[in-house]
C-alpha cells in the first residue's frame, strides 16, 4: 500500500448506499447462472457475503467482488457443469496465487493488446444480449417492464443522488409476480456446504472452455484496472499482486464448497464510490445483506418462481454497460472479429485468432509503415 494512511470504517447511511452500487451486476449474473445450471445461488451469496466482509477489514476501502463475467456469461449461454465451474475455480484459484507472488503483471499487460482485451468485453457483451432473448422469448411481458424500471431508476439516480436499485426492485417485481402466480414457496435455512470434487475430465474441459477467456479478462479488467482505479479514487497505491492474491485466495477457499469463481472489479468500485462508498463498511454492509439473503431467502424454490422476463432486462444492461467499454479500442478490426467470433464459435478460438490477428497487423504497419484497416 502507500504511504497514505488507510481510513478507517465508517457505518452510515452513505456507506449502506454504496454497498448497494454493484448488485445490479451481481445479482441477475448469479441468479441468471442458478437458473441454468446446478448451481446452488445459496452458496454463491453465502461466500459472496463472507469475501465481502474479508476484503473489506482487509483492504479498509471500498474494493468490490463480482461473478467472473466469462465464466458466468459461458454458463448462461451453454451447458456446463457444477463439477466443471468448480475444476475451473480451482485452477483459476491457483493460477492467481501464484503471480500475486511473482513478477508477472508488467509482462502480461505489455503482451496482451488492448484491442484483445476490448473483443473479448464486446464478445462476453454479445453472449449476454444472445442469452436474453430467451428469457424475452419466455416472458415478454416481464421484460418489458423489467426494462421500464431499471430506464426509470437511471433518470432519476442521473439527476438525483440517489442509488439505483432497479436490480433489487425488479427483482422484487419478478418474485412478486412468481408468487402471485404459482403461490408462496416454502422456505428453508440453508443447509451445510457439500464438497464439490470435480473430476479429472472436468479440469481439461474447464480449462478450454472456461480458464482461457476469464484469464485474460481477469488480469487486466479485475487486477490492473482496479489498481489503477484505487489510485485515482482513494490515493492508495494497492499493486496488483495484492488483488491477485486475494482472487486466488477467494476462489480456493469457496468454490470447493459451492462457491462460484469469483473476482475484484473496476467497474463496481467505481459504482460503490459513485452512490457514495469510501471505506470498507460499504464491503461490511453488503457482506451481510449476502448473508442474510443466503441463509433465508434464496432457497431454489424460490428462484424458480422469479418472472424470468426480469432477468432478461437485467442482463441487456449488463450487456450494454460491457459493451460500452469495449468500443473504447485501438483496433475495431481486431475488436469486433473476437467479438463474432466469441459469439458465433468460442471464446477460447476468439482469443488465440484475435492474439494471432492484433501481432499480424502490427507486423504489418511496421513492416509497409503504413495504419492497417481497423
Amino acid at each position: 500500500m502507500s504511504d497514505n494512511p488507510l481510513p478507517p470504517l465508517r457505518f452510515n447511511l452513505s456507506e449502506l448506499s454504496g454497498s448497494l452500487g454493484d448488485f445490479g451486476t451481481i445479482v441477475p449474473l448469479i441468479l441468471a447462472v442458478a437458473l441454468v445450471s446446478d448451481v446452488n445461488a445459496r452458496y454463491v451469496f453465502l461466500f459472496f457475503g463472507i469475501w465481502f466482509i474479508l476484503t473489506g477489514l482487509y483492504y479498509r476501502l471500498p474494493i468490490p467482488l463480482e461473478p467472473m463475467k466469462a465464466v458466468a456469461v459461458i454458463v448462461i449461454a451453454g451447458s456446463v457443469s457444477s463439477g466443471e465451474i468448480a475444476a475451473a475455480g480451482l485452477i483459476l484459484g491457483l493460477i492467481f496465487l501464484v503471480l500475486g507472488y511473482g513478477r508477472f503483471f508488467g509482462i502480461i499487460e505489455k503482451w496482451v493488446p488492448q484491442s484483445v482485451v476490448r473483443g473479448i468485453q464486446l464478445g462476453l457483451a454479445l453472449l449476454l444480449f444472445r442469452s436474453s432473448l430467451g428469457f424475452v422469448v419466455k416472458d415478454p411481458l416481464f421484460f418489458f417492464i423489467g426494462i421500464a424500471i431499471i430506464a426509470g431508476f437511471y433518470l432519476v439516480a442521473r439527476y438525483r443522488a440517489i442509488p439505483d436499485l432497479s436490480a433489487i426492485v425488479v427483482i422484487g417485481v419478478g418474485l412478486v409476480a412468481g408468487i402471485v402466480v404459482s403461490g408462496f414457496p416454502p422456505l428453508s435455512l440453508i443447509p451445510a456446504p457439500q464438497l464439490v470434487v470435480p473430476l479429472p475430465a472436468d479440469f481439461s474441459s474447464a480449462f478450454a472452455l472456461l480458464v482461457l477467456p476469464q484469464v485474460v479478462l481477469t488480469i487486466t479488467n479485475a487486477i490492473l484496472a482496479t489498481s489503477l482505479l484505487t489510485k485515482d479514487l482513494f490515493s492508495q497505491d494497492v499493486p496488483p499482486k495484492r488483488f491477485s492474491t486475494t482472487i486466488g485466495l477467494m476462489n480456493l477457499t469457496s468454490v470447493p464448497f459451492g462457491g462460484f469463481p469469483m473476482c475484484h472489479g473496476a467497474g463496481g468500485l467505481a459504482g460503490q464510490f459513485r452512490y457514495g462508498a469510501r471505506t470498507g463498511g460499504a464491503n461490511v454492509y453488503a457482506g451481510i445483506i449476502f448473508i442474510i439473503l443466503a441463509l433465508f431467502f434464496t432457497s431454489p424454490q424460490v428462484l424458480s418462481i422469479i418472472a424470468v422476463g426480469v432477468l432478461g432486462a437485467l442482463l441487456v444492461f449488463v450487456g450494454i454497460e460491457m459493451s460500452r467499454h469495449s468500443i473504447r479500442t485501438d483496433s475495431l478490426l481486431v475488436t469486433g472479429v473476437i467479438a463474432l467470433l466469441a459469439l458465433l464459435v468460442s471464446m477460447t478460438i476468439a482469443f488465440i485468432v484475435g492474439m494471432v490477428l492484433a501481432y499480424g497487423t502490427a507486423w504489418w504497419k511496421k513492416r509497409t509503415g503504413e495504419q492497417p484497416a481497423g
